[in-house]
């Protein structure tokens, strides 16, 4: 039984190359919305805040300020609305997830550039 759920995982699932990121990026991810027949490309910009899951059923956390309010979306990584996912920044985090963001405002919820 665990070798046909491997082979479902494997071999079923479309695998979405995106790039490398991590807690403390800034991305745009840009995915489709169906309104009735139609479809439009609408894009989500802002910090990752924790990646967790493994293989199909890894997501991950973005948050973004939409005026003086926090806005927080989850992105499954094999959702099939996903079109693309761009990297603006990396940031310099020392945690995988970082919750402690949510209570910062201000300077204080800057996030230092990684060095190359």
């Amino acid at each position: 039984m665990a070798d046909l759920m491997k082979f479902v995982k494997d071999e079923l699932v479309v695998r979405k190359d995106f790039p490398v990121f991590g807690a403390g990026d800034t991305i745009t991810v840009y995915y489709e919305i169906k309104e009735g027949e139609k479809t439009r490309t609408q894009f989500f910009k802002g910090v990752v805040i924790q990646r967790r899951g493994s293989a199909n059923t890894e997501t991950f956390t973005i948050r973004k300020m939409s005026g003086a309010v926090g806005v927080e979306r989850i992105f499954p990584v094999n959702l099939p609305a996903l079109q693309k996912v761009e990297i603006n920044k990396k940031g310099a985090v020392r945690r995988a997830r970082i919750f402690y963001f949510r209570e910062l405002t201000g300077k204080k919820a800057k996030i230092k550039d990684k060095r190359r």
